[in-house]
């Protein structure tokens, strides 16, 4: 069977919110912490590997929001649309 457009099997990465980012490294820690000792050492690298990416994500995200909202807003500080402006009448 094909996947259709935008199913989960399209062989895209999953977009994480930060809330999720942030639980996701949470779990990830907690798990680093409870493993045992005869733990296979690709396996520990792997979740320490993903601890630092997310962690990096999670240390940019601050950053990138506050630019979108000063990108997004409007110049002179109010968010409401402005009203067109009017053509001067014009005598014939």
């Amino acid at each position: 069977m094909r996947a259709f457009h935008g199913q989960m099997s399209d062989n895209q990465p999953i977009r994480r919110t930060l809330a999720e980012k942030q639980k996701q490294l949470r779990d990830l820690r907690e798990t680093l912490a409870t493993m045992k000792s005869h733990t296979s050492p690709a396996l520990r690298e792997s979740v320490q590997k993903r601890i630092r990416q997310l962690e990096s994500e999670v240390s940019a995200a601050p950053a990138l929001k506050t630019n979108e909202r000063r990108t997004t807003g409007s110049p002179n500080g109010t968010d409401r649309p402005r009203s067109p402006r009017r053509r001067p009448e014009r005598s014939i």
